[in-house]
């Protein structure tokens, strides 16, 4: 008989609802085998003991609805965000104010690289903290105007280019005619590029070639340490190419006896007819392992509030500026739902915007009626400005939400005084409606768009706090109990995997976030900074300290 050992704990957070607390759990073959009392469990028979989380608190893994792994690849690059941020090594880098700041650190990187003409790169730029202010080439061609330079936006949606790389994709002309593109008063393009279409072409030569998308081994590896740090057990990778070499990388890595996460990357949309997508998605889905769960599509219908580039309902923008681009055509979303459902394939579906959410709603609907699923949960990701109206049709149409919490923090402000205006910015990522309405919720950071840490996605939803301070929509704030419940639970529901994860009870992934304290008992606004010792995976465990 495999060896069963149990674990005490201080206290164990279950998320079973039939016992939900325990001081011990005993694990057998990286599954749980019950939890409960030691009298309890020792009825199991010969077991070891092991009280190394005596003083610990016990939870399941946190399962993360909406990340991306490429964090770990773009920690290789050039740190350009507004907020200071922690590294997967524990270092701490401190945030960019200004453009003549921004420009100061690229020079810095530059005169690292030991020649004139090597792409430089760096990530999380977000110049609506800089009074809005427009990034340009010129900007970028203060640094160098003989290598290429491409800074990827905060929200993953737009990237600030110089010169020499509009040059290198033969963008540097006039007489461009695409939104997409803005052009500056000379009528070449300004070097702001939004959306993954134009994106694209440049992204090889400023060293985004992969990892505006998908992780290098590298940055798998460190994401991984971030998971570890955070709790995080099982994560999505919202949005990966998932080409053959990427795959077989990712097959090795997650193998490895050592790696301590698993990972649910879903297959981008863009570059195949809907057709050959469903198709390779279910090649894809028969090479999933226990770490690696694949078979599944992550479609765009539009791009970021915060860059302006996602699609609102009237009233529009409250600056006044122009509505936001579709990524997807109406026909193509359509098409890819019918095909999906009718081969039981899962889709989440990125919609910031109220606009987009309608699209969604729209299109599921008669795709819905031509192919019914009983239990499809495709997924509406960020979900942002939806309505109560908006969620009750979602709850019709048997769909999950996995709300943008972390947002509150990160742009609240800048979306009440700019972006959408107080009303709105008030009922953003609305999730006790959503609850009320009946709509599975999870609740995300969408890293790296802000960072990994679901303790920190709980405190935001129940505390809907600004970076400013103030409490906006007090109405839409949840109890802990239910935040938790969105990290763990909740977000396991998204993926079809609440049968394995996201609990401890008889059966499941032997899968814990160890903590220093009990979320269930702190002040709710010390959610956020509670200590996080390390997690076990499938009964592996794995100290932050040993990072």
């Amino acid at each position: 008989m495999s060896q069963t050992v149990i674990y005490s704990a201080r206290k164990i957070i279950t998320m079973n609802r039939s016992r939900p607390h325990a001081s011990h759990v005993a694990v057998r073959d990286g599954r749980v085998l019950g939890a409960g009392t030691l009298d309890e469990l020792s009825t199991w028979g010969e077991h070891t003991l092991d009280d190394r989380f005596a003083d610990k608190i016990l939870m399941p893994g946190f399962v993360e609805g909406h990340a991306h792994t490429m964090e770990g690849s773009l920690w290789s690059k050039v740190y350009c965000g507004w907020f200071d941020r922690t590294d997967p090594d524990g270092k701490t880098w401190d945030g960019v104010k200004s453009v003549d700041a921004l420009v100061e650190r690229l020079k810095e990187a530059a005169d690292k690289l030991g020649d004139s003409e090597t792409p430089l790169s760096g990530w999380q730029l977000d110049p609506i903290y800089m009074n809005n202010q427009r990034v340009t080439r010129q900007d970028l061609d203060r640094v160098s105007t003989t290598r290429p330079i491409g800074i990827l936006h905060a929200s993953g949606h737009i990237m600030n280019v110089n010169t020499k790389a509009l040059e290198l994709a033969g963008l540097m002309k006039t007489g461009i005619n695409n939104a997409a593109i803005p052009l500056g008063d000379d009528g070449y393009p300004m070097g702001e590029l939004k959306g993954p279409e134009v994106m694209t072409p440049v992204g090889p030569h400023v060293d985004f070639e992969r990892n505006m998308l998908d992780a290098d081994e590298g940055g798998l590896r460190r994401f991984a340490k971030l998971c570890v740090r955070t709790g995080t057990t099982t994560i999505t990778d919202l949005a990966s190419r998932l080409d053959p070499d990427t795959v077989d990388m990712m097959l090795r890595v997650t193998g490895e006896a050592d790696y301590p996460a698993r990972i649910v990357p879903l297959r981008f949309f863009m570059g195949l007819s809907p057709e050959d997508l469903i198709a390779e998605v279910l090649r894809l889905r028969d090479l999933s392992t226990d770490l690696l769960r694949l078979g599944r599509i992550k479609v765009v219908a539009d791009g970021s509030i915060q860059g302006f580039s996602a699609r609102l309902r009237w009233p529009g923008y409250h600056n006044g500026a122009p509505n936001g681009l579709w990524y997807v055509a109406p026909e193509q979303l359509s098409e890819i739902f019918h095909r999906a459902l009718e081969a039981g394939v899962q889709v989440h579906t990125h919609t910031n915007g109220d606009q987009a959410t309608q699209l969604v709603l729209e299109k599921l609907a008669p795709a819905l009626q031509a192919h019914p699923h009983p239990d499809h949960r495709f997924t509406l990701q960020h979900c942002q400005l939806a309505d109560a109206a908006q969620f009750r049709q979602a709850a019709k149409l048997g769909m999950c939400v996995n709300l943008f919490a972390n947002h509150h923090y990160y742009w609240g402000d800048e979306h009440y005084t700019l972006t959408v205006g107080p009303d709105r910015a008030t009922r953003m990522n609305a999730c006790r409606t959503a609850l009320d309405a009946g709509v599975p919720m999870a609740i995300h950071s969408d890293a790296p768009v802000t960072p990994l840490g679901p303790l920190f996605t709980a405190w935001a939803a129940v505390n809907r706090l600004t970076a400013s301070g103030r409490v906006q929509g007090e109405e839409e704030r949840i109890t802990v109990e239910e935040a938790l419940w969105a990290i763990t639970m909740g977000a396991a529901y998204t993926l079809h995997l609440e049968g394995e994860v996201g609990s401890i009870e008889t059966g499941k992934k032997a899968d814990f976030a160890v903590l220093e304290e009990d979320p269930t008992a702190c002040s709710p606004g010390d959610l956020k900074d509670i200590p996080v010792w390390g997690t076990v995976q499938g009964g592996r465990i794995f100290a932050a300290s040993d990072l």
